[in-house]
């Protein structure tokens, strides 16, 4: 998952022990068994492979996966050599790989204090600890002097949702002070109650400050809003960054980019005599933005290298309609060297998402081990650059190997849990398409129930690489595990959760003593039953209703 941005998609999944059904369900068997279960294509997800594949991904020796690090280079590799060994076919023509071209940007403030000066008094603070700022534009020098500071509440402009914080007030030139999320996580009457809007992502506000003319734009941290904690947009925003490359070079985007800790936007309203309550206020329909009579400068440097990382891609053509792909996604890469921690700076990223790749070998097994053979072609991606932005799947949906109208569906695998088996799974974004329908009928096959996210003001929906094919028209699947553990060693509930809390993005996400396999294995089948069952069909699940993605489902599909 993305930290500097996808972040939070994860809530830490669990799942469940599998009971193999008979092929039949309810004495009644559909044509190509769809309704039971292939049980020797569940028979060849193997717990030993997937352990052994988890463990090889997540081990120092790739040194956390990084794009444009020699962990890039073992790790592509190593993924294009497995999906060899496993028969499939490459995913590219003759190659298993697609070339994603980027840059990395690394800004540096040119002093690592930043000063916000007021009327009659100013605040100091320091990088790292109390802010974070970078930039998108390929210069190597910013400057820009002496802007002033303009509150604008979430910096949402929603005309469906009556919405505009800009409304009134021009900022170009100037620096925006935004809060994270959107009104909806404070009142349920408003936009889509807790469940976050993409007008609640980081990204979408980056986006509104640059149509908006913003010189930069800093973003007001909260742990509970944002669904992580400043140790990741520390982690996330510090050392070099990821884009695409433009031809615009990032000059539509802000000439700073930045987040603010809660407590540096508390003195910096107190310097600027606003009211105390005033993101409060904020929250409240037809809020006006409110200049704070406060200004800062800001002088980045920056270096950059332009190199390419690749998505690795293979697959299982159908048998009778070979045109119609079924996509499976996790993202190869993490987050690489990184700050020490009690002497340990690699990033291994085990959880996410050595574990999501690993399932794709596993998936892969399966479908060729499955006595019917999808009629469908079957696409195995394991992408890269997520955690930069989502880059390697933003590439490649704008850059399709498959045609986009008759890709059927994306099942996207991101940060298994390692907790145990759940009776019930978990649906990011529930209500948004129709393979949730597939969800409930697959999971019913294993004795389990379906819910939505615990948590859906994370807007954990934006969050993953699904995303970026939704854009797209696609319908996209981010399913993880629930909450009913079925253990009842509340002892062993209570140390494992304590061990694996607090891993999300640090050193410490490992494999170790602590991980429950099998429950992950049962997540898997249930992804395999998923796109097993679309591979044997005709038809193409669709947006729901009430989607604000069926109009591109519906455009995608008439083309």
């Amino acid at each position: 998952m993305n930290i500097t941005f996808s972040m939070t998609k994860y809530v830490i999944l669990s799942t469940i022990a599998i009971v193999l059904y008979a092929s039949c369900n309810n004495g009644k068997q559909q044509q190509h068994n769809t309704d039971g279960l292939d049980s020797a294509a569940l028979a060849a997800i193997s717990l030993s492979s997937y352990q052994t594949n988890v463990a090889t991904l997540a081990s120092d020796e790739f040194l956390g996966r990084k794009p444009f690090t020699k962990g890039d280079t073992l790790a592509v590799n190593f993924i294009a050599d497995k999906f060899q060994s496993l028969g499939l076919a490459p995913g590219n023509g003759s190659s298993y790989f697609q070339e994603v071209p980027m840059v990395e940007i690394t800004s540096k403030p040119v002093d690592p204090t930043l000063t916000f000066e007021g009327k009659n008094s100013s605040i100091t603070v320091q990088y790292l600890d109390d802010y974070v700022i970078g930039t998108r534009r390929q210069e190597e020098n910013i400057v820009v002097e002496a802007t002033d500071l303009v509150f604008v509440g979430f910096g949402i402009v929603a005309p469906e949702y009556n919405w505009n914080d800009y409304e009134g007030i021009d900022v170009k030139g100037k620096t925006v002070v935004a809060m994270v999320s959107d009104p909806g996580r404070y009142d349920a009457t408003l936009f889509k109650a807790d469940t976050m809007t993409y007008y609640g992502r980081w990204t979408y506000k980056f986006e509104e400050a640059g149509r908006q003319g913003a010189a930069g734009i800093l973003l007001i941290h909260d742990t509970g809003a944002a669904s992580y904690g400043w140790d990741v947009v520390r982690t996330g925003w510090s050392g070099p960054q990821l884009d695409l490359v433009t031809d615009d070079k990032g000059t539509t985007s802000p000439a700073f980019e930045g987040w603010i800790s809660a407590e540096t936007a508390q003195k910096l309203f107190q310097i600027s005599g606003v009211a105390s309550n005033i993101m409060e206020a904020a929250k409240q329909p037809k809020f006006k933005a409110v200049p704070l009579e406060v200004s800062t400068k800001v002088a980045l440097h920056n270096t950059f290298r332009h190199a390419s990382s690749n998505n690795v891609i293979a697959k299982i053509e159908g048998t009778v309609r070979p045109d119609e792909t079924i996509i499976y996604t996790a993202h190869w890469d993490h987050l690489g060297v990184g700050e020490a921690i009690a002497g340990d700076s690699i990033y291994n990223g085990a959880i996410d998402n050595a574990a999501g790749v690993a399932a794709l070998f596993e998936l892969a097994k399966a479908f060729r081990a499955a006595q019917v053979k999808p009629e469908r072609t079957i696409v195995f991606m394991a992408l890269t650059a997520e955690e930069e932005g989502l880059l390697g799947s933003a590439f490649y949906t704008n850059n399709p190997l498959y045609p986009l109208n008759k890709t059927v569906a994306n099942l996207n695998m991101d940060a298994f849990s390692a907790l145990g088996e759940t009776k019930d799974v978990s649906i990011v974004g529930i209500g948004q398409t129709d393979i949730e329908d597939y969800v409930e009928r697959s999971a019913a096959k294993f004795g389990r129930s379906v819910r939505g996210e615990k948590n859906p003001s994370s807007g954990g929906f934006y969050r993953s690489d699904h995303f970026n094919f939704v854009k797209k028209g696609i319908p996209g699947l981010f399913m993880g595990s629930g909450s009913e553990l079925l253990s009842t060693d509340t002892t062993q509930i209570n140390t494992r959760q304590q061990a694996l809390e607090g891993r999300y993005h640090t050193v410490h996400d490992e494999v170790d003593e602590h991980w429950d396999f099998e429950g992950i294995l049962a997540d898997i089948r249930l992804f395999f039953d998923i796109g097993y069952t679309m591979s044997l069909e005709t038809t193409f699940p669709q947006f729901k209703a009430k989607s604000e993605f069926r109009d591109l489902g519906e455009k995608r599909l008439a083309k």
